[in-house]
């Protein structure tokens, strides 16, 4: 039978939506062993952004691949002649043949990383994962191929739901682990009065090093010249606090939403972001609880000689 381009466009958009989810599904729950158990070289994104991406991407193509695959098999019941279309069967044989790869490049990572330290557990439940997934959906084209499901609907009711429930159940536990997205707006409200923190202690320390003596206010680190201006807080437009306390040590203030993850919640906002350096190793520790909190610093003064 001819394929048409309403056939090929359907398969081909059923097909990228499935592979999309399948590894944004993948990506998640990688994500959450990572928060379930934590590991200092590990690498947290900042505001879960890649878990975001992938929950936005199961949200939108998980629901697209079911209602493509549902009007397919309901043509394929109006015209069964539709089972052998060409593009039904180059479709689904290399479904299986990208499992089969996905299976072995992924095994070959999670091996390589454990290799290279990392933590067991983690590394286990990474691996059950990518296998029980590549499995099952091998088990599913395959059984497609052979026409399996055209004479077990209940069958494939059931392996529907349950992948239904399993999608489910995974963005539940997204929404869990980062929050809502108003209390995610919070978090990154802290994080952008953190990297202005850091940009007023960097034009502090460049300010000594030009004058030779620490600004009295915040107004004296405005600089035209350059196209600085003292950032004020991007929640309630106050001005930041300034205060010298020495004669090179300083204090900055700001009001947070949250405390800063250390041991708990939002290790995002530990990590120093801005696009200066600190001053000095005492200088990077920007922890903060929930409320009103201070920094003291020390700047550095650059030593002078003939």
């Amino acid at each position: 039978m001819r394929t048409t381009p309403k056939d090929f466009f359907v398969w081909v958009g059923a097909m990228i939506a499935l592979y999309v989810s399948v590894f944004s599904l993948v990506s998640l729950l990688f994500q959450y062993i990572d928060y379930s158990f934590p590991d200092a070289l590990t690498y947290i994104e900042p505001y879960s952004s890649g878990m975001r991406s992938d929950m936005a991407s199961l949200i939108i193509l998980f629901p697209l691949f079911l209602l493509l695959m549902h009007l397919i098999r309901a043509d394929i019941r109006r015209i069964p002649e539709k089972r052998d279309l060409w593009v039904r069967r180059w479709a689904v044989m290399f479904t299986i043949f990208v499992a089969g790869a996905t299976v072995a490049v992924e095994l070959t990572r999670l091996v390589n990383n454990f290799l290279g330290g990392e933590l067991t557990i983690p590394f286990l439940l990474k691996t059950a994962i990518i296998l029980l997934i590549a499995i099952g959906g091998l088990l599913h084209f395959i059984a497609d191929i052979r026409g399996y499901w055209d004479t077990h609907a209940p069958q494939l009711r059931a392996v529907v739901i349950s992948t239904v429930v399993l999608v489910l159940a995974t963005l539940a536990a997204g929404f869990i682990i980062m929050g809502s997205p108003a209390q995610v707006r919070l978090y990154r409200f802290d994080d952008q009065k953190v990297s202005d923190l850091q940009e007023m202690q960097w034009q502090v320390q460049n300010y000594l090093d030009q004058k030779g003596s620490m600004p009295q206010t915040t107004s004296d680190l405005n600089d035209p010249m350059l196209g600085y201006i003292v950032p004020t807080d991007p929640q309630t437009n106050a001005p930041y606090e300034y205060q010298k306390t020495g004669d090179l040590s300083f204090k900055l203030c700001a009001t947070f939403n949250a405390e800063t993850w250390g041991d708990g919640a939002n290790k995002a906002l530990s990590v120093p972001v801005g696009p200066y350096g600190p001053i000095s190793t005492a200088n990077q520790n920007w922890y903060h609880t929930a409320g009103h909190v201070c920094f003291n610093r020390v700047a550095t003064q650059q030593k002078t000689g003939k």
